[in-house]
Order: C-alpha cells, then structure tokens, then sequence
C-alpha cells in the first residue's frame, strides 16, 4: 500500500511541476496578443482559445499537487486547533462523504465528457478556429483522475492515523523512486 500511496505522490509532483510551464506559456502568449492586437492592431484568431485551453490545463493539473501540499483553502478556525487524530478524523468524514462521492461523480462525468470529444471529433466554438476539444477534455480527464487519486491517498493517510494514532509517512528507499 505504502508503494501505491508513494507513486500516487510522485505522479502528482511530477505532474504540478511539469504543469507549471503551462503558466510560463500561457503568460508568453497573452504578451504576445497584446502586442499583436494593440501594438500591431493585429490580433491573432486562435491565441484566445489556445489561452483558455492551456489555463484550464494549467488548473486541473494543479489540483492534485495542491492537495497533496495542503494548498487548497480550508477554513480552520477548530480544525486548527484540533489535536492531530482530531483533525483525522474531521478529514476521515469529509473524505468519505464529501470528497470521494464528488470526486468520483466528476472522474465518471469526465471520461464521458472526454470520450464524446474524441468519438463525435467535437470542436470548440468559441472563435471562428475550430480546434479539436479531445486533447484537452483528455488533460482535463487526467487531471481530475488524479486530483481523485491524490485524494484516495490522503485518505489512506488519515484513516490510518485515526486507527494507528501515529503518521503515515511513506519512506522512499531511493531516489529514482521518487522521481517517479
């Protein structure tokens, strides 16, 4: 379990800290519209939808290394001040009734938004470009895959030590473990 657990990390490291070039192309690109369309009065017809293509990549694939950080916003005026098995037991329950019925519900949706983009060839309409919606309803699938998986260990986590009362820390025995 403890190697599962462990490559579900490294998945969600390597995939937020490859994913944040995404941000370094989506701010090149912006730079490059505004110039064009107010410098040049040229502006492009597809860097819109490329732009909101490669922000919303940009998110989905960050929600997985957020949540295995502890990035995303928690209210926390008693949970903070909760003992540890307290605050497992307070993420035991919301994982159970909240996080993974949604997650699972938004995988299950995803796949399907996914697998009709790429079955019907569907294009996104927003400008007079047409692109294929496939590969990104397909990064936006992966992502959420993951965010759920991400989820599933963190679960793993806090429901062993709301039984063990002692911290799960999966140990890796190498380095290229880790980079996995």
């Amino acid at each position: 379990m403890r190697k599962i657990v462990r490559t579900i990390d490294a998945v969600s490291e390597w995939t937020g800290k490859t994913g944040r070039w995404l941000c370094v192309m989506l701010m090149l690109l912006v730079t490059y519209e505004v110039i064009m369309r107010y410098v040049f009065t040229k502006p492009s017809l597809w860097a819109y939808e490329v732009t909101v293509m490669l922000a919303a990549s940009f998110y989905v694939l960050a929600f997985s290394y957020a949540h295995l950080h502890g990035a995303h916003v928690r209210v926390d005026m008693i949970y903070s001040h909760l003992p540890n098995r307290g605050k497992a037991t307070i993420d035991v329950l919301g994982g159970l009734f909240l996080f993974l019925p949604f997650i699972l519900l938004l995988t299950y949706n995803a796949w399907d938004w996914m697998y009709y983009a790429w079955e019907s060839n569907e294009k996104m309409p927003i400008t007079g470009w047409y692109p294929p919606a496939g590969p990104l309803r397909t990064i936006v699938f992966y992502g959420i895959t993951l965010f759920a998986l991400q989820g599933i260990a963190q679960f793993i986590r806090d429901l062993y030590l709301l039984i063990k009362n002692k911290p799960y820390e999966p140990v890796a025995t190498s380095d290229t473990e880790q980079a996995i």
